[in-house]
Parts: structure tokens; C-alpha cells; sequence
């Protein structure tokens, strides 16, 4: 894996972990109080934690968590996977927090959230912007996170190369050098890839010598 694929995917998990951990913050915030009353004594007040307003808030934290090991597991196409992953996951969260943003408090909504008697009458449901605004900046970094991964994808290797069966890896390990023979000397490994130099080692080959793939090498 070269350095900037490993520096995008340090940059990627950094943002789906500040993301994660906004989503989660935001989650156990109080985003609507709600003002009731009965008729029958003294107004009751309700606070709607963000779990309880959006409830998928900390699951969509959790998958974030996920997303981190899974972008140090996956490497090519199932890294498009994963970002893409990340995108609904970060919509998904977006789309509760900007709406409480931009448009007023559903009173139904809220009565029904705060689980209020029939007989009860909302007085008020007072939004508190900031937390809904940590939920969507939670979503921000964590769709940042997605690009940086998806546009490091074609370079990125993961950690799965490292754990080929034995054949996979020396079958790699011979085309490699095969390859660096064709296009240069025989000794000539520039074209060889580092993890092909390593694959032929741990196969108990020399990439550096003529014979590394001949018929017989032993």
C-alpha cells in the first residue's frame, strides 16, 4: 500500500470516529422539551433525548464503528462497499437532524414520543438546534470519510493480502518476478511489487535470482 492510500485511510478513519463519536453525543443530547398539560395538576415537561427523536442515531454510530475495522479488513471493490455503506449511513442521520433544523416541532410527534395521555394538550415543543446540528455534522465527516476511502480504493490493499493461502501467494510471488524478468534483466526486480517480494520470500524463494520461476527451481 503506498503512503497516500495509507494517509487517506488514516484520514478516513479519523472522520468516521469524530463522526461516530458526534452521532453518539448527539444521541444522549435532549433535542425537543415538551410542555403538557392534563387539566388536572401542574404542567408536565418531557425531555426527547436524540435516541428517542432519532432513534437510529446510535445504531448509525455503532455501523461507523464498524466501518473503521472494515476499512483496515477490505481492500478493492469492498471498499466501494463500505463507503457506499457509509453514505446511507450518513444520509440516514442527516435527514432527521436537518429537518428539525429547518421546519418546526410535529406536535403530534412529539406527544407521541414523550408518550402523553389521551386527555393531555401540548403546550409547547421547544427544538434544541444543537444537538440536532452535531448529528449533521457527524453526518458531514462521516460522508467526507466515504470519498477519501472510495477515491483511495484503487490503491488500497488491506490487510486480506496478508492472509492468502500459501499457493495464492507463491503463484503471485512467481508472476511477479516472471513479469519483472520480461521487462528487464533477469536480476532486474524493479517492477516487482514489495508485497510480491515478500510473498517470494516467505514461499522460501529468491526474486532477485534468473531462476526464481523456472521449471526447476525447487
Amino acid at each position: 500500500m503506498s503512503t497516500s492510500a495509507r494517509r487517506s485511510l488514516a484520514v478516513a478513519v479519523l472522520l468516521f470516529a469524530l463522526g461516530a463519536a458526534a452521532l453518539w453525543a448527539s444521541s444522549r443530547a435532549t433535542w425537543v422539551r415538551v410542555v403538557s398539560s392534563d387539566g388536572l395538576g401542574e404542567p408536565r415537561v418531557d425531555s426527547l433525548l436524540g435516541a428517542t427523536w432519532a432513534a437510529a442515531t446510535t445504531p448509525l454510530a455503532l455501523v461507523l464503528i464498524a466501518a473503521i475495522a472494515a476499512t483496515f479488513a477490505v481492500r478493492g471493490r469492498w471498499t466501494l462497499v463500505v463507503a457506499a455503506v457509509v453514505v446511507l449511513v450518513a444520509v440516514a442521520a442527516a435527514v432527521p437532524a436537518v429537518t428539525l433544523l429547518v421546519t418546526t416541532v410535529d406536535l403530534g410527534r412529539a406527544a407521541a414520543l414523550a408518550e402523553l395521555p389521551d386527555r393531555a394538550e401540548v403546550l409547547s415543543a421547544d427544538a434544541s438546534r444543537w444537538p440536532a446540528a452535531l448529528a449533521a455534522l457527524g453526518s458531514v465527516l462521516a460522508l467526507v470519510g466515504a470519498v477519501t476511502i472510495a477515491r483511495a480504493a484503487g490503491s488500497t490493499r488491506g490487510l486480506s493480502s496478508r492472509y492468502d493461502a500459501p499457493a495464492v501467494r507463491r503463484e503471485r510471488a512467481g508472476n511477479a518476478t516472471a513479469a519483472g524478468e520480461r521487462s528487464g534483466s533477469p536480476g532486474d526486480t524493479g517492477d516487482v511489487s514489495e508485497r510480491a517480494l515478500w510473498d517470494a520470500l516467505d514461499a522460501g524463494r529468491d526474486p532477485t535470482a534468473p531462476d526464481a520461476t523456472g521449471p526447476d527451481h525447487t
